[in-house]
């Protein structure tokens, strides 16, 4: 299989698409098709900055995406794109925007096979009028999905979020037992039929320190958590927990499991970035479509310098191909 993989190009005054150009330019053509999604001028200003020299081909209909070649289509409504690397601007915001939506697009109808979106700018994008938390809620919105997940993934460490990007104050009154068995059975799933784990071992962690400390510090683990993991268990998915989150990343423990679901953002996010900055992968579970994205964002201080590390981008896309595979084999084996 050589699958299309669609590169959304972000903010073009971050730096997507100098980290994007970077792994483009490197790559080997013959195991996956890069179709770059935003504007011809934006490939070049920052090949010409890197002194790349990579053949493109325009596109105007999917129809002409061929394999073997980097294709571009020109998602942006403008002729020329002013590019001041490091500007936090309303244009930008949203060329990302409409680059991301033509990538959904191109998925959704089967012309990609995954779809890696580079850094946007959440000032940006709300200037020009999206009212959205960041991609993850994007991509949902677009694909008309309720039950998905952020999962962060470095090598075999894979961290899923319960919830996403709320404030801390409203954790609590937002997880019960049918969100929190929602998000195992999401997780569970997605390990399957995207990583190709055909019996994924998952640990839950507590809420609360120590894990609620048998309901001295917090009765969630007990009221909420600890019910989910049971009927998780009933339904033959191996789930284990709550575990305390300091002593389960602190001892390592994370090393015996599959993938680790966390009650919230900063919770799984501090000890995986800990873990693996520089290489960790943003991957959203349960919509139709795959999307990978690096886990960093536009780094405006330093776009344009030619100073970005690649790492995590190569690792996105690289990931998106494997998943590729993974779920075309997925549902082939039915």
């Amino acid at each position: 299989m050589n699958p299309t993989i669609a590169v959304s190009m972000g903010d073009y005054n971050g730096i997507g698409p100098e980290v994007a150009l970077r792994h483009i330019y490197k790559m080997t053509l013959s195991e996956s098709s890069p179709l770059f999604i935003g504007h011809e001028s934006v490939f070049n200003f920052y090949s010409d900055m890197l002194g790349y020299r990579i053949p493109y081909r325009i596109i105007t209909d999917p129809e002409q995406i061929e394999p073997g070649i980097v294709n571009i289509w020109n998602s942006s409504d403008d002729e020329e794109i002013d590019i001041i690397p490091g500007m936090n601007s309303k244009n930008a915001g949203a060329a990302a925007m409409k680059a991301v939506e033509a990538g959904i697009d191109f998925c959704l109808n089967g012309y990609c096979d995954a779809l890696v979106t580079s850094p946007i700018s959440k000032e940006a994008i709300h200037k020009a009028g999206y009212d959205v938390p960041g991609h993850t809620e994007f991509l949902a919105e677009k694909t008309s999905t309720d039950n998905y997940m952020m999962i962060l993934v470095s090598g075999n460490l894979r961290v899923g979020l319960v919830t996403g990007h709320i404030p801390v104050k409203d954790v609590s009154s937002k997880i019960n037992s049918a969100l929190i068995l929602k998000q195992i059975e999401t997780l569970h799933k997605s390990l399957n039929h995207d990583f190709g784990i055909i019996e994924p071992k998952i640990a839950v962690l507590g809420l609360n320190p120590h894990a609620g400390d048998g309901g001295i510090l917090g009765r969630e683990e007990i009221e909420r958590i600890t019910p989910a993991i049971r009927k998780a268990n009933d339904d033959n998915i191996t789930a284990e927990g709550p575990f305390p989150a300091d002593g389960f990343f602190g001892n390592r423990m994370y090393e015996n499991f599959d993938a680790i679901l966390a009650m919230y953002h900063d919770q799984g996010l501090i000890p995986f970035k800990t873990l693996s900055f520089g290489t960790g992968v943003n991957f959203t579970a349960g919509l139709p479509i795959i999307r990978t994205s690096p886990d960093h964002g536009t780094a405006f201080g330093i776009a344009g310098m030619k100073k970005a590390d690649g790492q995590s981008f190569t690792a996105a896309y690289n990931l998106a191909e494997e998943m590729a595979v993974n779920r075309a084999r997925s549902e082939t084996d039915g």
